[in-house]
C-alpha cells in the first residue's frame, strides 16, 4: 500500500547525503531525517497507539514537525495537525472532536526519538485516513476534512506532471506557510519529499528574515501567499534579494493585481497564483498550466482535475457567464469525520461554494464565494463562531459578521453590533472581549457599533445588504 511517508524513505535512498531539511543552523540530510521519522514512529507503536489512531500535533514549522508528521503516517496512524496560534479551547475542542489519544508537542518528540527505529511493514496507506484537518464552514464549529494515503499522493504526482516542475530535485524551497495549513503541509512539505529537494523551514514570516534567509540559502522556490508578496513589494532590493528564485508561486488567498503588477516590476519574474481548498489536498488550478500569466487568475485545472463551471440548477454555464466551481479527481477528500458526510457525490463531483468565471483563452478567474466563508492570509474564518463569541457579551444583543478586503491579509474581519437596550458598548471592550477566546486571526478589527440589523422574511441576518451598505 502506497503510504505517504514513504517519500521520505524514497529520498533517503536516492539522495542519502543531500540536505533534507535547514531550520537555524541545523541541517539534516534525507537518510538523517528518514532515521529520525523511523525512531519517532517506532516511540509511537512503543505508546501503544493502534492503526487508525489519532495523533494532534501542536508543533510549530519545525523539523520536529515534519518529523513527527511523517512519523505518525508511517506508524499507520492519523495525524491531527493543530494551529500553533489557537487558544487552549480551540485546541481542545479539535482534539475532542477527533478522538486524539495523542497531542505531540516539542519535548514528546525527543523523547519518542529515544526508541529504536520502526523497521516494520507500513500499516496503512490508499484509501486509509491519513490526515484530518479542521476547517471552517458557514454554520456550526470547524469541520474534519478527511483526507487519504491517496488523496494527499494524488496531489503531489498531479503537480509532480506540471512542466516546468513546481519542485525539482535540485530546488532549494522555502518553507515558511504554516505546516498545520494543507497548502503548507502537503504542496510544500510533502513535494520537498517528493522530490528529494532541499526545504528550508522558517516558524515564521518576518519580510526582512525570510529575505535574508533567500539570499543567504540561494532559495530557487518560494511556496508562498498574497501576505508575503504583499509585504515584500514595499522594501527594497527585491531583486537582489529574489535573484536566485526560478519560481514563486501564491495560494490560499487571490493575489492583488497592483501587488503581482509591483512585483514584477521589482524582479522581472512573476508570481504563479493557484487556487484549492482543504478538501482537495490542496491545489486545483495553476497559472503554470495557462499560456501566459494574468494578474488576478487562478490559472486552469492542474493535470488530473477535473473543473465545471455550473449554474444554480447545476447545468454547465456558457461562454463567460460565471458560476460554481464544481471539481472531480483522485485528490479529493472522503467527506468530513467522523460519517464521511458532505464529501463528493455518487460521479466524484464536489462543489466548492466558489464562484468563477473563464476568459476566452480558458483561464479562471474568481468572481465571489457561495458560502460567507471569510479568508484571512488564506485562513478559514467562519462567522457564526465570531457572532456567537461577541453575542457572549452581556452588553451585546445581536451580531453579524462579515469579511471586508483588507490590503495586506486579503479580508479581515467585521462585526456589527447591537447593543441591548440602554447599553452602550465600547468597539475596543467587544474587541478584547473576543481576543480572549479566539485566535488573532479571526477576531474583529473592526466594531460597528449599529441600532438594529437588516433581516429577510425568514429572521435571518441578510448580509446581503450589510455588504452593499
Amino acid at each position: 500500500m502506497a503510504n505517504l511517508a514513504d517519500l521520505v524513505h524514497r529520498a533517503a535512498k536516492t539522495a542519502p547525503a543531500k540536505a533534507a531539511l535547514v531550520s537555524g543552523a541545523r541541517t539534516l540530510t534525507w537518510s538523517e531525517f528518514d532515521e529520525l521519522v523511523s525512531r519517532i514512529a517506532g516511540g509511537l507503536v512503543a505508546e501503544g497507539l493502534e492503526p487508525g489512531d489519532r495523533v494532534g500535533l501542536l508543533l510549530p514549522n519545525s523539523i520536529e514537525f515534519a518529523a513527527s508528521y511523517f512519523a505518525v503516517l508511517r506508524a499507520g496512524l492519523v495525524a491531527v495537525p493543530l494551529n500553533y496560534s489557537y487558544t487552549p479551547d480551540e485546541v481542545d475542542y479539535q482534539v475532542s472532536d477527533s478522538g486524539a489519544r495523542l497531542v505531540l508537542r516539542e519535548a514528546d518528540c525527543a523523547r519518542l526519538a529515544e526508541h529504536p527505529s520502526y523497521d516494520g511493514e507500513a500499516r496503512a496507506g490508499d484509501e486509509d485516513l491519513a490526515v484530518l484537518l479542521y476547517t471552517s464552514g458557514t454554520t456550526g464549529r470547524p469541520k474534519g476534512a478527511m483526507l487519504t494515503h491517496r488523496a494527499l499522493l494524488a496531489n503531489i504526482d498531479q503537480l509532480s506532471e506540471i512542466d516546468p516542475p513546481v519542485v525539482a530535485p535540485d530546488d532549494v524551497v522555502l518553507l515558511v506557510l504554516p505546516l498545520f495549513h494543507i497548502y503548507g503541509l502537503n504542496a510544500g512539505l510533502a513535494l520537498t519529499a517528493a522530490a528529494a529537494a532541499t526545504g528550508v523551514l522558517a516558524e515564521r514570516f518576518d519580510p526582512v528574515e525570510t529575505l535574508t534567509v533567500v539570499r543567504e540559502m540561494s532559495v530557487t522556490n518560494i511556496i508562498g501567499a498574497p501576505p508575503m508578496y504583499v509585504a515584500w513589494s514595499m522594501l527594497p532590493d527585491l531583486r537582489d534579494s529574489l535573484a536566485t528564485v526560478r519560481l514563486a508561486v501564491s495560494g490560499a488567498a487571490p493575489l492583488p493585481a497592483e501587488v503581482f503588477s509591483s512585483v514584477v516590476a521589482a524582479t522581472g519574474k512573476e508570481v504563479y497564483e493557484g487556487y484549492g481548498l482543504t478538501e482537495t489536498a490542496p491545489v486545483l488550478t495553476t497559472t503554470l498550466c495557462s499560456k501566459s500569466v494574468k494578474a488576478g487568475s487562478i490559472g486552469r485545472p492542474i493535470p488530473g482535475v477535473d473543473l465545471r463551471l455550473t449554474d444554480d440548477a447545476g447545468d454547465d454555464v456558457e461562454d463567460d457567464d460565471p458560476g460554481e466551481i464544481v471539481v472531480r479527481g483522485p485528490n479529493l477528500f472522503s467527506g468530513y469525520w467522523p460519517d464521511g458526510l458532505d464529501g463528493p457525490d455518487a460521479n466524484g463531483w464536489f462543489h466548492t461554494g466558489d464562484v468563477a468565471y473563464a476568459d476566452a483563452d480558458g483561464d479562471l478567474f474568481l468572481v465571489d464565494r457561495i458560502r460567507e466563508l471569510i479568508l484571512v492570509s488564506g485562513f478559514n474564518v467562519y462567522p457564526r463562531e465570531v457572532e456567537d463569541v461577541i453575542t457572549a457579551h452581556p452588553d451585546v444583543a445581536e451580531a453579524a459578521v462579515i469579511g471586508v478586503p483588507h490590503p495586506y491579509t486579503g479580508e479581515t474581519v467585521r462585526a456589527l453590533v447591537v447593543p441591548h437596550e440602554g447599553k452602550q458598548i465600547d468597539p475596543d471592550d467587544v474587541i478584547q472581549h473576543v481576543a480572549g477566546r479566539l485566535a488573532r486571526f479571526k477576531c474583529p478589527t473592526s466594531i460597528e457599533i449599529v441600532n438594529e440589523l437588516p433581516h429577510s422574511a425568514t429572521g435571518k441576518v441578510a448580509k446581503g445588504k450589510l455588504r452593499s451598505a
